[in-house]
């Protein structure tokens, strides 16, 4: 593989990649490199879920998405899950379910979304970053779940990892706190 480096920043790196595809034919892919990162849907005990309502500027305004953020370098994806969730939740938790990973948008995007469910949650002080404008919601579950099936919840990692808990918890596959 031929890899012509454009642009390297602070957290992503463009790159024009050669490759041989399975089909025998030689491309030349635009990919943005991404070190991924994690995303948690935190449950209390009521069934209310943590929702942000964050300001994102290459979005075009205010969105509703779930706690998450970029894996540091070396950090496995739950601590990822762990950090974050205290930093822009201002809760840590006792209990952590993996509900697999998720790809933005594999055609450019290198990014994988790892996603966990949190519960046995206790509050703590965020640590929210300069950079972020973050509101904090604790929003019943059935809601959150309403408006994701209405398409109001246009963030993909949020609306996913909603379906899978959604599914868990009506398979009653989500393990009992103990």
């Amino acid at each position: 593989m031929d890899i012509d480096t454009r642009f390297k920043g602070r957290i992503i790196t463009v790159n024009i990649e050669k490759v041989l595809l399975p089909n025998g034919r030689l491309a030349a892919l635009e990919i943005v490199r991404h070190p991924g990162g994690a995303t948690i849907v935190a449950l209390d005990e009521h069934n209310n879920i943590c929702m942000l309502r964050q300001y994102r500027h290459a979005a075009g305004g205010w969105l509703w998405e779930l706690p998450a953020g970029k894996l540091e370098p070396g950090e496995l994806p739950l601590h990822t899950a762990q950090r974050e969730l205290i930093e822009e939740a201002g809760v840590t938790a006792r209990h952590w379910h993996d509900l697999g990973r998720m790809l933005p948008s594999p055609g450019v995007y290198a990014e994988v979304i790892h996603l966990f469910i949190a519960r046995g949650l206790t509050p703590c002080v965020t640590a929210h970053e300069d950079h972020e404008v973050i509101e904090v919601h604790w929003l019943p579950f059935d809601e959150v779940w309403q408006r994701t099936v209405d398409g109001e919840y246009s963030d993909a990692k949020t609306a996913i990892a909603i379906l899978r808990t959604h599914a868990l918890l009506a398979a009653g596959r989500l393990p009992e706190l103990t």
